[in-house]
Formats: C-alpha cells, sequence, structure tokens
C-alpha cells in the first residue's frame, strides 16, 4: 500500500522541516492548497474551528506556486498555526503534486495510523467527512 512520499517544505517559521517530522503514530491528512483558491479557504476555516474534533489527525497543509509570504498570511488568517498537529508551509519541489497527479485544489490525502493512504479527495472533503473515515479505521 502507499506510503507518505518524502517531501521538504519551508514552514511558516522559516525553517526547511520533511516528512520525517510526522508523528508515527497518527493518521495524516496532506492538504494541497492554494492560499487564493476560495474553496480551500472554507475549508481551512472550517477544519480550523473543528480541530478540537481532530486533534488526533496530523494535518500536513502544502503549497507550491506561492511565495512563503502568501502561505504565511493565509495561516494567520485561518488560525492554522497555532495547532500542534499542523504542519503548513511551500514545498521545496514539485515532488507531491506530481506523485499525487494533482489537478485541483484542495486536494487531500487520508492516511491511517500506520501512514497507509486509504483514500483522495481530488477536491478536498468536510471535517465530517474525515472524522468519520478515520473512525473506521
Amino acid at each position: 500500500s502507499l506510503h507518505i512520499p518524502s517531501f521538504t517544505l519551508l514552514n511558516t517559521d522559516s525553517i526547511y522541516t520533511t516528512d520525517k517530522i510526522i508523528p508515527k503514530d497518527k493518521p495524516v491528512v496532506i492538504v494541497y492548497y492554494s492560499p487564493e483558491c476560495g474553496h480551500c479557504q472554507i475549508t481551512a476555516d472550517e477544519f480550523s474551528k473543528r480541530m478540537r474534533d481532530m486533534k488526533d489527525i496530523y494535518f500536513v497543509w502544502v503549497s507550491y506556486y506561492y511565495p512563503l509570504s502568501e502561505v504565511k498570511e493565509f495561516a494567520k488568517k485561518f488560525n492554522l498555526q497555532q495547532f500542534n498537529n499542523m504542519l503548513i508551509g511551500k514545498l521545496s519541489d514539485y515532488n507531491l503534486p506530481s506523485f499525487y497527479r494533482i489537478r485541483f485544489t484542495p486536494f487531500m490525502a487520508v492516511y491511517n495510523k500506520e501512514h497507509h493512504l486509504i483514500k483522495t479527495y481530488q477536491q478536498g472533503t468536510e471535517a465530517d467527512t474525515l472524522i468519520s473515515l478515520l473512525k473506521e479505521q
């Protein structure tokens, strides 16, 4: 089964970080987004408000084409950087988008606690869908 591909990103503290910091025993949701995408903004707002229900899920929010300043602005606007189950940043290369063949944003890849891929959502999904999907695992 598919595991999380390796990646390097520049996080909101301007520090290079890799997939190695993802906690081993948590489900993971990789969200590929664009700061200016309306659907991404709605998702970030919803997820931020629902984080209490999703505190056991580790989120990786990544963007590629946008400057770090816009990534930081997005994180700040939706209070994403306040959560300790959240990694957010700008990818250093195009590895992830090409691995997943991403066409739309937000794209989500959901992994279980063993970090095996369970499902991808080509155009994102809601908090409740993620919560119930991961409960079944």
